[in-house]
């Protein structure tokens, strides 16, 4: 290795190019925004499943895509696949975000890039297994499209899920210095976008930036797992807080027989900026958790199975235990109205 990469692949060359990718990124939202361009490729207009109340660009991945990808192909080009699906993937979620696409063609899509990663780059597992996990990465593209929808929420998730990523790729038992590389990159370009979309957001993420982070992360998340740099449940817990928000919701919505891809207000984080918190204090608490659950995952790594998993499993339990107590905040919050007298 050169001297010029062992410089790249040490914490202040990471650290760098993260920063590097944040300005790139925050560059090019800045000249969408100056130049007017950013409300003619896609604006989302307010409707009645709203939480915001202005029409506002959807132009997120228009920085988060381009970025992230060039820094993967160009520093860490093993991850070359990985880069490809993800520019494929935001191309046809632009489209998606300017004129809408069918649902079975976004989920084709979805499933092509899934299925171009897995069967180039096999893990050494029995076929059911690499297609429960083929499915968890659809899930996962689909669940950050769905949590897209707070001011700084998806932005967040990607900054501390991606840097989990970066830090056990880097410092970890089994160091992956292009994988630490290509996550830290992504980090860097969702910070670029946080400082426009955190509230009161200029720019929303959009189909284009969120379908590409979902695969990322799940796609990043399948490649460390299957180079050992991590075990499986790794991901899982960098991304527990959405993961688990979008399944019980989904749950909730397929057991009253609701279609499942439509847009609704029903999630954990919508609740929480319903019921008074707001947009900044809602991401603020959602910050906090993923913090937490990531400096866990980050603690548990080198130590045994035994000890691993069972603080998946108290992870598990504290979620539950949170989303139980926003649960009774929306009950109390549902009564308070009802019982406000018509003026």
């Amino acid at each position: 290795m050169s001297t010029y990469q062992n410089w790249l692949h040490s914490w202040p060359g990471v650290l760098f190019l993260a920063i590097g990718a944040a300005f790139a990124c925050g560059a090019v939202l800045s000249t969408l925004l100056k130049t007017g361009l950013a409300w003619r490729l896609a604006t989302d207009i307010p409707n009645d499943r709203s939480l915001h109340v202005r029409p506002t660009p959807r132009v997120g991945g228009w920085g988060i895509a381009p970025v992230s990808v060039a820094a993967i192909l160009l520093v860490a080009p093993g991850l070359w696949l990985v880069a490809v699906c993800a520019l494929f993937l935001a191309a046809v979620s632009q489209i998606d975000d300017r004129q809408g696409l069918p649902a079975r063609v976004r989920f084709a899509a979805h499933f092509v890039a899934v299925a171009a990663l897995i069967l180039a780059y096999p893990a050494a597992t029995p076929w059911w297994m690499l297609a429960g996990i083929a499915f968890l990465m659809l899930w996962l593209v689909n669940l950050y499209n769905f949590m897209d929808g707070a001011d700084g929420l998806a932005g967040g998730m990607a900054l501390f899920g991606f840097g989990g990523y970066a830090l056990a790729a880097l410092v970890g038992p089994h160091p992956a210095q292009e994988l630490a590389f290509a996550c830290a990159a992504v980090a860097g370009a969702a910070a670029g976008f946080l400082f426009f979309n955190y509230h009161p957001a200029r720019i929303f993420l959009g189909d284009a930036g969120s379908i590409p982070l979902g695969f990322l992360a799940g796609a990043l998340g399948y490649w460390g797992w299957r180079a050992g740099t991590w075990p499986v449940w790794f991901p899982a817990m960098a991304f527990a807080p959405f993961i688990g928000d979008a399944s019980v919701t989904l749950v909730r919505r397929l057991a009253r027989g609701e279609k499942f891809w439509q847009a609704h207000r029903e999630h954990y984080y919508q609740r929480m900026v319903r019921s008074g918190m707001g947009h900044a204090r809602t991401a603020q608490c959602w910050y906090v958790v993923m913090l937490v659950g990531i400096m866990l995952a980050l603690w548990a790594l080198g130590r045994s199975a035994a000890f691993q998993w069972g603080l998946v499993a108290i992870w598990v339990v504290l979620l539950v235990l949170i989303g139980a107590a926003i649960d009774v905040r929306w009950r109390r919050f549902q009564t308070t109205v009802s019982e406000q007298p018509e003026v």
